[in-house]
């Protein structure tokens, strides 16, 4: 748990160790964040989810901070996004699906580094990839995908490009550990 000084923040980065492409070890992560001025950096398997403490001053500019350390450092460009513990609880709390039932192993979420505008998010199609569904609600995108998020065409892509902004994805049963470790 953070101290009074300090919170607790979780940073999720897009498309590492996916396979063979943008490998990057996960002690080397958990480097970076200890030298921009983290504390009790854990990882949540290898592909980048990330639990620390640190001042919110430090956590201010984390996430662009972390990027160009991993640009300068290892060649790769890879988005990051900061979640407080807070924030991430509400996620979860606010889940539409969930709320109307829906059987958790279908939902994602999209974690989205911007706060998309209303006529970005009115601009999205809701019959693009049927049976899918999908709710923005502030920086989250909530997805159910009956058929897996490999069959989508709600990607990443689709919403970065529609709500100009970056995000990163992440199944239900991830989240639900993030927050566990939040308040380990």
């Amino acid at each position: 748990m953070a101290s009074r000084t300090q919170g607790t923040f979780v940073a999720l980065l897009r498309g590492i160790n996916l396979g063979s492409a943008n490998r990057l070890a996960m002690k080397d992560l958990v480097a970076l964040f200890e030298k921009a001025g983290c504390g009790d950096v854990r990882t949540y398997i290898q592909s980048g989810n990330l639990v620390f403490c640190a001042p919110a001053s430090v956590a201010k500019g984390l996430a662009e901070e972390i990027r160009a350390g991993i640009e300068r450092g290892f060649g790769m460009r890879v988005p990051v996004v900061l979640r407080s513990a807070d924030e991430l609880h509400a996620v979860v709390r606010e889940n539409p699906f969930l709320a109307a039932g829906a059987d958790e192993d279908k939902c994602h979420v999209m974690f989205l580094a911007g706060k998309p505008d209303k006529s970005a998010c009115a601009s999205l199609d809701p019959q693009r990839s049927p049976p899918d569904a999908f709710v923005v609600k502030g920086r989250e995108v909530y997805l159910f995908l009956p058929n897996g998020m490999a069959r989508t065409k709600l990607s990443n892509g689709y919403f970065d490009s529609r709500l100009a902004t970056v995000s990163t994805a992440r199944n239900w049963r991830t989240v639900l550990k993030l927050v566990e470790m939040t308040e380990a």
